[in-house]
């Protein structure tokens, strides 16, 4: 069996609110960016839906909860010309919430898994959309 490549879920470090600050305060800054903006609003129909399902899926992930239903993977495969920077500028973003944030157990918990989604989803993006290619490896700091 293999080892998790980030802590386990514990609800006694995290509350539901925090959870929820931090997927409402990443997403005001994706919806602003000049990049990732325009993809968000032209794929998410319901922010309102959007956002439970966001905080359901880090509530699980953070907290061990289990409200998530949802396949992350074939949404984001379906999407037209990702690139590499676009999933990097999204953990950019990501990344620079948790700072703010201001707890560094969820910093450091919310961004290890936040790299592993952001690389794998990526590499399913790439094996799906352009098989006959070497997957690229996102550049993680």
């Amino acid at each position: 069996m293999s080892q998790s490549p980030f802590p386990i879920p514990d609800p006694n470090l995290y509350t539901e609110e925090e959870i929820a600050q931090l997927v409402h305060t990443f997403y005001a800054k994706a919806r602003n960016d000049p990049s990732l903006g325009p993809i968000f609003e032209a794929h998410v129909i319901d922010w309102d839906a959007h956002f439970v399902q966001m905080i359901n899926f880090w509530s699980a992930q953070l907290r061990g909860t289990s409200r998530f239903r949802g396949a992350p993977m074939p949404k984001h495969i379906a999407l037209p010309e990702l690139t590499a920077e676009l999933f990097e500028r999204w953990l950019y973003l990501f990344r620079q919430t948790t700072e703010e944030l201001g707890d560094p157990n969820l910093q450091q918990h919310a961004n290890a898994i936040a790299s592993f989604i952001a690389s794998r989803l990526w590499q399913g993006y790439q094996m799906s959309n352009y098989p006959d290619k070497q997957p690229v490896a996102l550049h993680i700091a």
